[in-house]
């Protein structure tokens, strides 16, 4: 049985598989001859002048270096990668191990990163109350739940998936279904990100991402030798077929001792080490569907378990939905130049630091409303400190949506607290005048009053 796996959840692709490059060596021993020109081709660096890292397939519509052709010019750029690149315990399908090659670009990300998404950071003050991380992690999830699911395919929009969470409904169709999978997933990638990783570990990540969505005797489990597995673009082209199963176990064995530092690699930065186990994993392809979404998770867990905490309220899938034909881009200049890993690293450096940044923006953003929504309150002498920090931010929605209704359920998974707190959020905001209380079938639901505004600006 062939199986073709959903190429944009893998790889994203809109487009051809790319040209493979020309034989460097080749090239270089055409120029014996010409001591002046190979030393020019030698003098090449391994980024071109404006600090990228580029594929063939970028470079031969680009204008080389004056005085040498484009295959030189790649001869002498593949030269320069491979006297400054490392190896790294993984393999691909021919046994020929994958490198990658520190640039300047790429160790300028990392450093803005190390202090970005690792250090105390003074920008974000609203994560200094636990009860506001919790809110704004809450919503993190949420955010990469969905972007992740819409990745491969998922249909629900994100009010929708927004609202099946937070009011903790059964899902009522399979995109539906695959979201609060991968909100379960990252949820459980919370839990465990102080443990080593395990293949068992593995497959029960995958058993949650795909619960539901894939035929229970694929879903936690490997392909087996009747999943012909293969990778198509749009034009139906294989761009990718993974190893044979046989070399699963053993490739499964090496990717864990690499995730827990236990290969010989010696030290490798834990952003590149993250970004390689999130390669490797939809690479090997293990599982008949559900491997991005799995890789992706892999990712977040050893962000979490090497420090960086902002990483925990990033989402990255949402990064790559904007533009998913240079993720899958990315994936096929590393298959397609000599296991040069450098290519994917390089672009989901550029993803986690997108996504990095807007984290900042967007809690800047949630501050100032909550600080807004407390200066309304302290005004108010008769509601001034009265109201904790998820009140705050309820009563900060609904000046800005008089229409919603409010759900006990609701709110205690906006907030990832426990039941009878909500309930109590919420009965005293009843008792406060901020909502009014009323029942739905035998459910309690609060509604924002139409005098508001006009509530909290009154002293009476």
């Amino acid at each position: 049985m062939i199986l073709v796996e959903n190429s944009l959840e893998l790889y994203g692709l809109k487009m051809r598989s790319p040209k493979v490059p020309p034989d460097a060596m080749e090239i270089l021993s055409e120029l014996q001859g010409d001591a002046d020109l190979l030393v020019k081709v030698i003098q090449t660096k391994p980024v071109d002048t404006k600090g990228r890292y580029l594929h063939w397939e970028e470079m031969r519509y680009r204008k080389p270096p004056e005085g040498l052709t484009s295959k030189q010019w790649w001869s002498g750029t593949r030269l320069a990668r491979s006297r400054t690149a490392r190896e790294v315990s993984l393999y691909d399908k021919d046994l020929r191990k994958f490198t990658f090659t520190p640039c300047e670009a790429t160790e300028e990300d990392l450093h803005w990163l190390d202090i970005n998404s690792a250090g105390q950071i003074s920008a974000d003050e609203s994560l200094i109350d636990p009860g506001l991380k919790d809110t704004y992690l809450i919503k993190s999830l949420v955010d990469e739940a969905i972007s992740s699911s819409q990745l491969e395919g998922a249909s629900t929009t994100r009010n929708v998936a927004k609202e099946m969470i937070r009011q903790g409904r059964k899902p009522k169709d399979k995109s539906e279904t695959m979201i609060l999978n991968n909100y379960f997933a990252m949820q459980f990638i919370r839990d465990v990100k102080s443990e080593s990783l395990t293949i068992e570990m593995i497959l029960e990540l995958h058993q949650i991402l795909t619960q539901g969505t894939l035929e229970e005797e694929k879903s936690g489990q490997f392909r087996t030798d009747e999943d012909d597995i293969h990778v198509v673009d749009v034009h139906d082209e294989i761009v990718h077929t993974p190893p044979p199963v046989d070399q699963l176990p053993a490739r499964l064995k090496q990717l864990v001792a690499f995730a827990n530092e236990e290969s010989n690699d010696g030290f490798i930065n834990p952003i590149i080490r993250a970004i390689t186990l999130h390669f490797m994993l939809a690479y090997d392809h293990p599982f008949v569907d559900g491997n991005g979404r799995t890789a992706r998770a892999l990712f977040y867990w050893h962000m979490a378990r090497s420090g960086y905490w902002l990483v925990e309220y990033v989402s990255i899938s949402e990064i790559i939905k904007r533009a998913p034909n240079k993720y899958g881009r990315a994936y096929l200049f590393t298959e397609t130049d000599h296991a040069d890993l450098t290519y994917f690293i390089c672009h989901q450096l550029e993803v986690i630091r997108n996504a990095v940044s807007e984290v900042h923006k967007k809690l800047e953003k949630r501050f100032d409303e909550i600080a807004q929504a407390r200066e309304i309150i302290t005004k108010s002498e008769r509601f001034r400190n009265k109201l904790n920090h998820r009140q705050l931010s309820l009563l900060r929605h609904a000046l800005q949506h008089p229409d919603f209704t409010y759900k006990i359920k609701g709110h205690q998974n906006s907030h990832g607290t426990v039941y009878e707190t909500a309930r109590r959020d919420l009965v005293r905001m009843s008792e406060l005048g901020l909502l009014e209380m009323g029942k739905a079938g035998n459910s309690f639901v609060f509604s924002v009053p139409p005098e508001l505004t006009e509530i909290l600006e009154s002293d009476e």
